[in-house]
């Protein structure tokens, strides 16, 4: 029996080479579109409006909730300022952690 982190190795290659990589950012950045699109949901917004609210088309929203890959930080804290929810970012270093809340 493998781990999941065993299988990600066997697959994707070890923490730190090229794949894994991407896997992990890609990965990231789908959860953060998912997490944009249920809080828009949960602020009863629709697609079109929160595009409205932070002067986007309502495709860029689409494509944000999809995966939020090819995004600037500048538009995620408007969105996420838009839909009135606080953000905390995490930056881990090698030698420890820097947060900004």
């Amino acid at each position: 029996m493998m781990t999941l982190d065993q299988m990600k190795d066997q697959d994707l290659g070890e923490k730190g080479t090229k794949n894994r990589d991407k896997y992990e950012f890609d990965l990231k950045m789908e959860v953060l579109g998912e997490m944009i699109k249920s809080v828009r949901k949960e602020r009863k917004l629709t697609q079109e409006q929160l595009g409205e609210l932070i002067g986007v088309q309502k495709s860029q929203i689409s494509k944000l909730e999809s995966s939020a890959n090819n995004v600037t930080i500048e538009t995620i804290l408007k969105v996420f300022n838009a839909l009135k929810a606080n953000v905390k970012f995490s930056v881990q270093m090698d030698k420890g952690e820097f947060n900004l809340a």
